[in-house]
């Protein structure tokens, strides 16, 4: 009688102790939650070449900006899930701000929860106005962060498709409206436009680069070189 009593309370002990372990992992998840996200952000690090560029330029991708979600742990998440759904077609490096990302095409939440998007599908490097997007994080050394931080007038930005390198120095930084979507149209003027949020996430900030120079990506300097060799996404 006395093991057919206890066997009850032993299930009860059992059942609580697997609720108490539960919480407590939600609990941590909680706690570490903007920790895991930039740690999953910061993980992704493809491997880029003239061959992989150029097969990924043909690819199709999705500019419809108002699809785009607030990069949560679920959105980072599935974007590493479905890296394969990000075609990485150039780097984007600015020394000076600390920032080295991969260019993938399009806007969609694959795309910006890992990389700098391109914001229009006839934009080539270059040639006239090259915009790109990306997120401001409350980490400040995260994807397009360290643009509202610590990007300034005068500041050099570098891109390549790994076959050139593009050289621009940083000519505008201006707060701008949500809505003020033409600063994305293409111009005759070589630039190079970057947008993110502000602090508030209400409106834009956009930096503006005029276009200085471009060379072979083996003629460019040894420092520029080993930047884009260095980790994505402020990793290093």
């Amino acid at each position: 009688m006395a093991d057919k009593q206890q066997q009850p309370k032993h299930r009860w002990r059992w059942f609580w102790t697997t609720i108490f372990i539960i919480l407590i992992i939600i609990s941590l998840g909680l706690i570490f939650n903007e920790q895991i996200k930039n740690w999953l952000i910061s993980s992704y690090q493809p491997r880029i070449s003239k061959k992989t560029v150029q097969k990924n330029e043909k690819k199709k991708a999705s500019y419809d900006f108002s699809k785009v979600k607030s990069l949560d742990f679920s959105t980072v998440a599935n974007a590493r899930w479905n890296t394969a759904n990000i075609h990485v077609v150039g780097e984007i490096y600015m020394p000076q701000s600390k920032i080295h990302l991969p260019i993938a095409k399009g806007l969609s939440n694959e795309v910006l929860a890992l990389t700098a998007g391109t914001m229009r599908p006839d934009q080539q490097m270059g040639q006239g106005n090259y915009p790109l997007a990306g997120h401001h994080m409350s980490s400040q050394t995260i994807l397009f962060s360290p643009l509202y931080w610590k990007t300034r007038v005068g500041q050099q930005i570098y891109l390549t498709n790994a076959k050139k390198v593009f050289v621009y120095k940083v000519s505008v930084r201006k707060f701008i409206p949500a809505t003020d979507i033409k600063v994305v149209d293409q111009t005759k003027k070589t630039m190079v436009t970057l947008i993110t949020c502000d602090a508030t996430g209400a409106n834009r900030l956009m930096i503006r680069g005029n276009y200085v120079k471009q060379m072979a990506y083996k003629d460019a300097p040894v420092s520029v070189q080993k930047g884009f060799h260095s980790g994505f996404n402020n990793k290093n």
